[in-house]
């Protein structure tokens, strides 16, 4: 069949859904019903469902079907799987910590920045990773309040945690190198896996985390270079593993000769958690987090604890990428971390994402919830019959925004659940929001 006639069918599908002639949740032909109708070959079907889902206008569903996706209204979204809608929308889609005092700390601690004896130090572009003793100060930080004991020539400064991911993976590993990854991870790094070409390879889950001998196995069967993973409050399952699971990982690592990936951007919201993977397996393990979830989304300070085979090309990398932080940001994370600042609100944090989660667990009781009780998300799996995408647009509606769980799952077909992020809607407002997602979901015609 001419590519022409293929092109036509293609562009009236798409404009039928755009415009609304084929409604949101509409079924569409099987790929062999398209082709019969339209005479096309079954190939040519497939590849016209296919261009339609990369567009975002149709889903697929193992066992049900191909339908024409819900659209939630785009106002100020700013695109992606976890967009919000507008100044005034319920954020349950992503994580701001907030607290009392922030903004008047900042503006303290700006003025005694003025006041400094070097300001024009802060006028100069720093080292290759940080300056050496404010790299000092992150060890210390480390030492004291993660139990992790590194040198400062083995800690580098990054522009948050995701810059740091994207780093490790540039240094450690080659384009179409495998990965093995929790089945739902977090998606930054699905993201920078695409932009670097890496293979992830998902490892299904058990009721208490990840399936340890489907890891050894995969780690046989796919020649796997790296296991990135979040053993301290995973992103979004809130799992938190114990010291046997983490020694398992460990050998399995070891063994199959695989760097560790080590991703504590929520870890310090569980105080006593087991060492991490950093400290049982310092030789292979890149160790990385942020003050974006304890202190401000906004601050843009992370930092990375590597081991010593992996310090050169990790500094040989930030060099060829971005070079240095900002001065003016790393005097400010730093000096926070010095003198007890990021201490004192880790353990506010601590004590207001306990409560937000006791409030979540009571508004959604009796629903299918899987969350650590000082989490500052939940993973509300929907009932049978329900679509992630038609939840997601109908609470859009309402002004609330709420990630899919298509955005952390690296496996073919995602399950139909939301991830409600708890920590960005102000307390005395959580009540009511969580009531709205739950009243939308039990009133949604299945």
């Amino acid at each position: 069949m001419a590519a022409t006639h293929v092109d036509e069918v293609a562009a009236d599908l798409e404009s039928a859904i755009r415009d609304g002639t084929l409604a949101p949740g509409t079924r569409l032909p099987t790929h062999r019903k398209l082709a019969a109708r339209h005479r096309i070959a079954i190939a040519s079907a497939t590849k016209i469902y296919a261009a339609l889902k990369s567009k975002g206008l149709v889903v697929g569903e193992t066992g049900r079907g191909t339908y024409v996706r819900d659209a939630a209204p785009r106002r100020d979204w700013d695109g992606g799987d976890e967009a919000r809608l507008s100044a005034s929308t319920a954020d349950l889609s992503f994580n701001h910590p907030t607290w009392p005092g922030q903004a008047d700390l900042l503006r303290t601690t700006l003025r005694d920045l003025a006041a400094s004896g070097d300001l024009a130090a802060l006028m100069h572009q720093q080292p290759p990773g940080g300056r050496l003793h404010e790299r000092a100060i992150v060890a210390t930080f480390l030492a004291r309040h993660r139990a992790i004991d590194i040198d400062a020539e083995h800690v580098f400064l990054v522009n948050g945690a995701q810059q740091g991911l994207d780093i490790a993976a540039r240094a450690l590993l080659e384009p179409h190198d495998a990965v093995a990854v929790d089945a739902l991870t977090y998606p930054g790094f699905k993201m920078l896996a695409q932009a670097q070409r890496l293979k992830l390879v998902p490892v299904p889950a058990r009721a208490e985390g990840l399936d340890l001998d489907a890891l050894d196995a995969l780690c046989k069967r796919h020649a796997i270079r790296a296991i990135y993973t979040m053993p301290t409050l995973q992103n979004p399952l809130g799992w938190v593993w114990t010291p046997a699971q983490r020694a398992r990982v460990v050998e399995i690592a070891r063994r199959h000769d695989c760097a560790i990936i080590e991703d504590a951007a929520y870890a310090y919201l569980a105080a006593d958690a087991p060492p991490a993977l950093a400290t049982l397996a310092p030789e292979r393990t890149v160790y990385v987090s942020s003050l974006s979830k304890s202190l401000a989304s906004g601050l843009r300070f992370g930092y990375m604890a590597v081991a010593d085979a992996h310090a050169n090309r990790i500094k040989q990398t930030i060099r060829a990428s971005y070079w240095s932080l900002p001065s003016v940001v790393t005097a400010i994370a730093t000096r926070w971390m010095a003198d007890g600042t990021a201490a004192r609100q880790e353990t506010w944090l601590r004590r207001d994402a306990r409560r937000r989660q006791k409030l979540a667990r009571e508004i959604l009781a009796g629903m299918d919830i899987v969350a650590h009780p000082a989490s500052m998300f939940c993973w509300l799996t929907l009932p049978e019959g329900l679509r992630m995408d038609r939840i997601a647009t109908a609470l859009a509606h309402k002004g609330i925004a709420v990630s899919k769980a298509e955005a952390y799952a690296t496996t073919r077909h995602a399950p139909h659940a939301l991830r409600l992020g708890l920590s960005s809607v102000a307390m005395t407002e959580l009540h009511t929001v969580l009531s709205a997602v739950r009243e939308t979901i039990e009133r949604f015609p299945v």
